[in-house]
């Protein structure tokens, strides 16, 4: 009797760890999201980072009931001969959430990393981002290293998000980012994008950037005018 009540007791150990580990299961399934993308050009804040080449990027995103996440996301690049980068990867650590009915907040540090590059061209940036209804956002970036210069830099965007319907969709933004100490100078650029959510999980994206002339004196033949189309898949 004393064998039987000891397996019967690990039959129901047994079961309570199964149950656990398919909650644990699904609660990561559900709370892991990600993307993958295929582009014309990777444009960052205005300039192109793979010299007007195509770029296939992807990323990873875990988030946690609390609002506490962590992400990973890495793309090609093409800064020879500068430093020899030909990848990038940005690991962010942070927390979104609604502050109220209408708003929500999105605050993460962020590290923009090289590998296998001459010199130190990784760096850090502090963000944090102000959205409204879920179609308008103010962001700021803040680095005491920006774009890996040793001095600091103030990165300030407003966007805009217009749903026409289930399928399409407007998107426009307008940034500037304050270099004076970094590279004295500072410079704006903007976005018009229309992108078509034609079979989830599937999207195309179409995209006019633009910047202006102090941003065409600063990375000369990476900045100015240019259309990047993007197809992308979220999951």
């Amino acid at each position: 009797m004393h064998l039987e009540k000891i397996q019967a007791t690990r039959k129901v150990v047994a079961a309570a760890i199964s149950v656990l580990l398919l909650g644990a299961a699904t609660s990561v399934q559900a709370q892991v999201s990600g993307n993958v993308a295929l582009t014309s050009d990777y444009v960052w804040r205005g300039s192109s980072q793979t010299r007007e080449k195509p770029a296939v990027q992807a990323g990873v995103k875990y988030a946690h009931d609390s609002g506490f996440y962590a992400s990973a996301w890495g793309s090609n690049v093409k800064f020879k001969p500068d430093n020899n980068a030909s990848s990038e990867f940005d690991i962010a650590l942070g927390w979104s959430g609604k502050l109220a009915e209408d708003w929500a907040l999105d605050a993460y540090y962020l590290r923009y990393q090289y590998p296998g590059t001459q010199g130190s061209p990784s760096w850090n940036e502090v963000n944090a981002a102000l959205t409204w209804r879920d179609n308008y956002w103010l962001s700021v970036g803040r680095s005491t290293n920006a774009m890996a210069s040793k001095t600091t830099g103030t990165y300030a965007l407003i966007g805009v998000r217009y749903p026409v319907n289930d399928k399409w969709r407007f998107e426009g933004t307008l940034a500037r980012y304050f270099l004076d100490s970094a590279y004295a100078d500072s410079y704006t650029h903007g976005s018009l994008g229309v992108v078509w959510g034609f079979q989830a999980p599937f999207e195309a994206r179409l995209t006019l950037h633009g910047t202006d002339s102090a941003a065409k004196r600063m990375f000369p033949s990476m900045a100015g005018s240019r259309v990047e189309f993007a197809l992308q898949a979220s999951f």
